[in-house]
């Protein structure tokens, strides 16, 4: 497994997409944080990051499907496919190669962002007059996020040679896992089960955490919904066998 994810990510490193999405991603969040008056902490005065979190998961819906879309569908399209499940790996060792590396990258574009978190950290009156708990809630709630759109990516990836296709697909499943269910908790015949169907969605536990309340119960569900997206991609390859 880990010498996939070396490969991966090595892989990663030697094209546009690794550099594409980390300056993507530090310039869309940094323009909305200091440059755009409707969303700057200087406009606002308040000494916090609650515009890089709020927009930080709508850039990874387009950015991580992006990242993951050439995971598999791009050893199906040059016909590599064969020749890697013929190595003495098993299915499930391969796609979590994959899918650490793809995480991987999407952590080292985070990375950068702690910059934002020392500037604010400095401008606060007093320094350091910023909810530190929040933050740490907030990156780790970003993490989470991350793992479960890397393992839909991979997911998507997998069941198509075409990257295309691979990148459509995740971005909608991500779509509606982040936001589709809150969608459907707001429609007023569903009033009833509207908490329930809220508590669905990636949004609502994103959000507990946020708050720098780390609840096992928003973690068991991260994990959850990864580990289903990574039994469904071996699912998916283990379909050659039938």
């Amino acid at each position: 497994m880990l010498a996939i994810l070396k490969k991966e990510f090595n892989g990663f490193l030697n094209s546009l997409i690794a550099y594409m999405v980390i300056a993507v991603f530090l310039v869309a969040t940094g323009m909305f944080m200091w440059v755009f008056p409707e969303s700057s902490v200087l406009t606002y005065g308040f000494a916090d990051m609650q515009t890089l979190f709020s927009m930080a998961p709508w850039l990874f819906l387009f950015l991580i499907p992006a990242i993951t879309m050439r995971t598999f569908a791009e050893e199906k399209r040059e016909g590599t496919i064969e020749l890697l499940l013929t190595k003495p790996i098993t299915d499930l060792q391969l796609i979590l190669g994959k899918y650490f590396a793809a995480l991987l990258l999407v952590l080292f574009a985070l990375l950068p962002s702690l910059i934002y978190y020392y500037t604010v950290y400095e401008l606060g009156n007093p320094a350091g007059n910023v909810d530190s708990a929040a933050v740490v809630g907030s990156y780790l709630g970003l993490i989470f996020l991350a793992g479960v759109f890397c393992a839909i990516g991979v997911f998507a990836s997998s069941i198509s040679s075409n990257q295309i296709i691979s990148f459509i697909v995740a971005l909608f499943m991500c779509y509606i896992i982040y936001t589709g269910f809150d969608l459907l908790s707001s429609i007023p015949a569903l009033a009833s089960y509207s908490y329930l169907i809220g508590q669905l969605g990636i949004s609502y536990h994103y959000d507990a955490i946020s708050k720098g309340l780390i609840d096992s119960r928003d973690v068991l569900y991260f994990l959850t919904v990864i580990a289903i997206m990574i039994l469904s991609t071996k699912l998916v390859l283990s379909s050659r066998k039938w």
